[in-house]
């Protein structure tokens, strides 16, 4: 069973930025993809960022132009770097990873104060 373990979150001030890790426990070129998904409280799980096997990034458009999704194959490692931190970009942010089934990390909170 392939485990993936988020870290990086934090309290930060608007304007500001943190990096999130995602660590698996296996080879990152076992997921056809990788993404961050985020979903903040009483609303659904939303995604926030995807990088393909082959290096393709998608982003959702709130987070276009801030949010920069990457991987480390050599550390099994997918980040996601957030920068000009908003309030409303406050969740817990969770880690998937794509094969034929979903593997999903525990979560890290993000909260981003005014």
């Amino acid at each position: 069973q392939v485990q993936l373990v988020e870290s990086g979150g934090g309290l930060v001030q608007a304007g500001g930025s943190l990096r999130l890790s995602c660590t698996a426990s296996a080879s990152i070129f076992n997921f056809n993809r990788m993404g961050w998904y985020r979903q903040a409280p009483g609303k659904q799980r939303d995604l926030v960022a995807i990088i393909t096997k082959g290096g393709s990034t998608t982003y959702a458009d709130s987070v276009k132009g801030r949010f920069t999704i990457s991987r480390e194959n050599a550390k099994n490692t997918v980040y996601l770097q957030m920068n000009s931190l908003k309030p409303e970009d406050t969740a817990v942010y969770y880690c998937q990873g794509a094969t034929a089934i979903l593997y999903w990390g525990q979560g890290t909170q993000v909260t981003v104060s005014s």
